[in-house]
């Protein structure tokens, strides 16, 4: 079962596609079993593209390849796309496709918003960059800030495991599962994997049934227990109420609490519901850092000496409530110290460090607002709950669903 520490394990931190997608395409190309992929946003861009040849490659080999993508995140991909794809023998599923209206994606609730890849069941990579050319720098000033970690060792076998399970449980919501049943399962467990290295680590996941808050648990844990310093770079920062709580009282006990969040967002409301907490955290002591040379879009976190954590979850609403998030937890003194040095050159170059006597006193329509949000993070989760419970559903990417009249392209 996912959520419990795990011994032996080497975890690398990659930062931005320049490192990600190399490491990524280069062990789908030495692939020799089974890849199983799953991602919330694939484009069809110079990486999308890069992707799509690696794992029609692979599967041409013989290797058996699944992908999932979200039904949101993912929603444009041409037929042509999908059915070289299906034709090379790829597994293609989407997450919980939704009809549009009037153009509109309606299926906003609920998303798959992970990023997980494993390879042969002996390399995983997990974290918060999509397949997209907006993680790389040469997209321009949108050009995004992210991170993911690279896996190997004992601990991958829990992530294979749960990969594996995803799938049977989306596919339990099929009306026809013949060639579901004819796939082979590729399974080890932790004891099948030998050590690779010295850090200790967990995979953790936010789901709508066993785990609906575990990721924010175990941030909320580990901030309790700090004792030196907390450092927390978030691209979309609205946690609920005991965290923000949490937050404030390490930063009164003396902990040095620095949060580096988004200067550049990509999406302008995002800034605004962040700031309207700053009054609240600044005043306890924290640290408020705004990344200011792209949008960041990372979701990724240290605590003291030892403590780490990279994933997909956001700090928001729909990553703690309704998403289907993943994130691994590291305890391991050499990945926090690189974790750390990364994170400090960023709040040292890249960024405007908020200071509370620039940003003034809260009047009028403005300590309204701001006490509201405040307090809003108190009751959203429970309003969330009331939401109805989303089924996890797979259906397999074909082109006349997406695509239901599709011709080829006159050139």
């Amino acid at each position: 079962m996912h959520g419990r520490w795990i011994e032996g394990n080497d975890i690398r931190l990659l930062e931005n596609g320049e490192e990600f997608f190399p490491r990524v395409f280069a062990c789908i190309a030495n692939a020799q079993r089974e890849v199983v992929l799953e991602t919330f946003i694939l484009f069809e861009d110079k990486v999308g593209l890069q992707l799509h040849q690696a794992l029609i490659a692979a599967a041409r080999r013989g290797v058996q390849v699944d992908v999932t993508v979200d039904g949101f995140g993912s929603p444009d991909l041409s037929g042509r796309f999908i059915d070289s794809l299906a034709g090379a023998g790829v597994r293609m599923h989407v997450f919980d496709p939704g009809k549009r209206l009037l153009g509109k994606r309606l299926n906003v609730l609920r998303r798959m918003h992970r990023k997980i890849v494993v390879v042969d069941g002996t390399v995983a990579f997990v974290g918060g960059i999509n397949y997209s050319a907006d993680h790389l720098a040469d997209f321009g000033p949108e050009a995004k800030q992210d991170y993911a970690v690279e896996i190997r060792g004992p601990l991958v076998a829990e992530i294979h495991r749960f990969t594996h399970a995803a799938l049977v449980q989306g596919q339990r919501y099929q009306r026809k599962r013949l060639w579901w049943r004819s796939r082979k399962h590729v399974r080890s467990t932790p004891d099948d994997q030998p050590r690779a290295g010295t850090a200790a680590a967990m995979f953790v996941v936010r789901d709508n049934t066993e785990h609906m808050s575990d990721i924010e648990r175990h941030y909320r844990i580990a901030i309790r227990a700090a004792r030196r310093r907390v450092v927390i770079a978030n691209a979309y920062f609205f946690p609920g109420y005991r965290f923000i709580r949490e937050l404030r009282r390490a930063a009164r006990r003396g902990v040095e609490v620095s949060l580096i969040l988004q200067g550049e967002p990509d999406m302008p409301i995002v800034k605004t519901a962040a700031s309207m907490l700053y009054h609240h955290l600044l005043a306890a002591g924290v640290r408020i850092y705004e990344y200011k040379d792209r949008p960041l879009h990372g979701k990724v976190a240290l605590m003291d000496d030892e403590w780490a954590t990279v994933g997909s979850s956001n700090l928001d609403p729909l990553s703690l409530a309704l998403n289907l998030e993943a994130n691994v937890i590291i305890r391991d003194r050499a990945f926090n110290a690189h974790l750390h040095e990364r994170l400090d050159f960023l709040m040292r170059n890249s960024c405007h460090r908020i200071e509370r006597e620039a940003i003034g006193e809260l009047r009028g329509w403005e300590l309204v607002r701001s006490y509201a949000a405040y307090h809003f993070t108190r009751w959203y989760p429970a309003w969330v709950s009331w939401l109805p419970r989303h089924v996890p559903r797979l259906l397999p990417a074909l082109s006349e669903r997406l695509h239901p009249v599709w011709h080829e392209p006159k050139h």
